[in-house]
This record gives structure tokens, sequence and C-alpha cells, in this order.
């Protein structure tokens, strides 16, 4: 695609997994579409009402620090005084009406690209795994058939065994 600006990838690295939810931190996003995270921050809060907790909340004082340890390239006190706010895909999608620069719609485009395609591998492992185990029941079914078939075939074989001498019915010579 000749309108990608940014490699996928590094996209892909910007997304964590916070509250059972898909998030990119404010920070991010900001370098992304090439403003200040006090801008993006500020064009947020003056469209709020289009940013309801399901598109974007502030981390808590633990889940920042938790954060921290796993970025482990930010430095305590180096950054904002604020814990940081993070966008959920729909959060992102809303961020395209508030700053409306060329730049920032084309990344936003892109984004919610890697989202959709980070979702089409979700599910695509979840039907792999679910195939896994359907196959899975069904092996559990045989063997517990061979295993009747093989107890049967114990059976015929012990009776075969205690087969008792009988008196023959018939003419006699």
């Amino acid at each position: 695609m000749s309108n990608i600006i940014i490699p996928n990838e590094i996209i892909t690295n910007k997304i964590y997994f916070i509250r059972g939810q898909k998030v990119m931190l404010d920070i991010d996003l900001a370098t992304l579409y090439s403003v200040e995270t006090k801008q993006l921050k500020r064009q947020v809060r003056r469209n709020i009402e289009r940013f309801p907790e399901d598109f974007m909340f502030e981390l808590t004082k633990i889940e920042n620090e938790i954060l921290r340890s796993q970025i482990g390239t930010l430095k305590q006190g180096a950054h904002s005084k604020y814990f940081p706010i993070v966008f959920t895909e729909q959060g992102i999608a809303m961020l395209s009406s508030v700053l409306n620069s060329p730049l920032a719609i084309k990344v936003n485009i892109q984004i919610i690209r890697v989202f959709t395609k980070i979702r089409e591998a979700l599910s695509e492992n979840l039907t792999v795994k679910l195939d896994i185990e359907e196959i899975k029941k069904k092996l559990k079914n045989h063997d517990k058939n061979i295993e009747l078939v093989f107890s049967y075939l114990d059976e015929l074989m012990e009776k075969q065994d205690n087969k008792v001498e009988r008196n023959k019915i018939g003419y006699k010579k």
C-alpha cells in the first residue's frame, strides 16, 4: 500500500492490553500524529463529550507503574506529572474528528487498519482453537469406542478359553 506512512509493526508494538481492552497511550498517539501530547489532550478535553469511558480512560497509579515496568524506558518524573490517557479502538477513530490535520487522518486510518488486522488474526486463532477442541472431542470418543471393542474381544477370548466340553448330541457310531 502506498498510503503507509508508518510501518505496521511500529503501530502494533504500541498497542497494549489494559483492563481487558487493546489500547494505545496518548504519548504514542501524539508521536504518531506528529503533535505534542498536551495538544492531543487539549483537543480531547475540548471535545470530551465525544470520548466516553469505553473510548478512553486515564490509567491508575498501579496501572501506570506496571506499564512503566513493562516498557522499561520511561524514567520516573521524566514525563508528564499526570497519568497517561489510553484510547481504545473507538477512541482512536474518534480522534480523527478532533485532530483534523491531513497527517493525523492518514495515520488514524492506518492505526484502525492495524486494529482490524489484529482482530482478524485473533478471530482466526479462535477458529483454529475451536477446531482443535472439536477434534479432541472426537478422539476422546474414538478412544472410548476402541476400549469398548477391546473389552468385548477380551470377553470373547475368555469365553473361548473357558469353553466346557459338552456331551455331543446325535447318533453315535
